[in-house]
């Protein structure tokens, strides 16, 4: 399905979700401000550890580590402005191995290896309560469930969406209308095909070829326009930059079912986009009672200011991966040649680091 070109008779249009704005899973953030380790709209919390050392970056720290269906949370509790925030869309794998903890020894430690903007870092995480696997079940659990989930939150195209015909609904999914006689206008000839209204997307295929077909996630839409066309007027949606920047075209006649169509998704975007569905779904055995996601005895209100050279953001850095040495440079500061630095990173930061 390719983009399209409209004329700019626009006659309705609505907005969806910035991409920009949900960062929480497609993220990873050190030391970041209380208000943005509050729970947005449509995250929940799952799980709270009050006993979890950051074993790479605060060693003989003692922590809370919080588990949303977006992200892991993790702040220190003698000082909260220390903390970190992980999303689940940048963790690549988990995995249990021994660590050296200042509070427990060597023991037994979740790995959280993640990839954000082309840069790889590592996290270690020790359960300081002897014997509890709750650190490491819960969340590889939600990592799980957040990876076989990701068509409430992700654009498909050509996906195993249909089945004789009908939706195949996701567990917390609705369809609310069905509309016939929908014309893809991705090629000359056009498509005819069918959509599928639901709570959470807007599912298109042709009828001839269940195979074409695109889902397109409420989150993903960045406008939704009636404009005039080629075709006459037709229904534009197009998405986020992060889901490809698609421009998808779709004609419905006659014009007074045209519309009824696009103020249908508009009514049910309002409700989507004041409550999102994300589509992680877990439940701990032990059901947590009344517990918000706030970082607790804050005192002052300090802005922190991040700009990704940070010691902490070196302290996470893992670089074993890397297929080959950066070249050398003349360092003016050592007198010597040394490999060079990868951006945002200065030779004083690492010495704080090491320090």
């Amino acid at each position: 399905m390719s983009s399209l070109s409209f004329r700019t008779n626009t006659s309705l249009e609505i907005f969806g979700i910035k991409m920009a704005d949900l960062w929480e899973d497609r993220d990873v953030r050190f030391d970041v401000n209380p208000s943005q380790m509050k729970m947005r709209a449509g995250e929940k919390l799952i799980d709270s550890l009050n006993a979890v050392e950051d074993t790479k970056g605060n060693n003989g720290d003692r922590g809370r580590l919080i588990v949303t269906n977006l992200r892991i949370i993790w702040h220190s509790m003698a000082l909260p402005k220390v903390n970190l925030s992980i999303g689940f869309n940048n963790v690549i794998n988990i995995s249990s191995k021994a660590a050296q903890s200042k509070l427990r020894g060597t023991t037994e430690a979740l790995y959280v290896l993640t990839k954000c903007n082309n840069t790889r870092f590592e996290f270690i995480f020790t359960n300081l309560i002897p014997g509890s696997p709750r650190l490491f079940t819960t969340v590889i659990a939600v990592h799980r469930a957040y990876e076989t989930s990701k068509l409430y939150r992700d654009l498909k195209l050509r996906g195993a969406l249909i089945q004789n015909k009908q939706l195949r609904l996701l567990p917390q999914e609705q369809v609310y209308d069905k509309v016939n006689g929908v014309w893809n206008l991705s090629s000359d000839q056009g498509n005819l095909g069918t959509f599928f209204i639901t709570n959470v997307r807007l599912v298109w295929h042709a009828n001839i070829n269940e195979s074409f077909n695109v889902s397109i996630p409420f989150l993903q839409m960045k406008t939704v326009k009636i404009r005039d066309s080629k075709f006459g007027l037709a229904l534009v949606v197009e998405s986020s930059q992060a889901s490809g920047g698609y421009v998808l075209g779709f004609r419905i006649d006659p014009v007074e079912k045209l519309q009824g169509t696009v103020k249908e998704i508009q009514s049910l975007h309002r409700v989507y986009s004041s409550c999102p569905i994300f589509g992680v779904e877990f439940e701990t055995e032990e059901r947590l009672q009344g517990e918000d996601l706030t970082v607790e005895n804050i005192q002052d209100d300090v802005e922190i200011e991040t700009d990704g050279s940070s010691d902490a953001f070196a302290a996470y850095f893992a670089d074993g991966n890397k297929d080959k040495d950066r070249d050398p440079v003349y360092s003016e500061e050592l007198g010597l040649a040394i490999e060079k630095l990868r951006d945002g990173f200065t030779l004083q930061g690492l010495w704080d680091v090491l320090a």
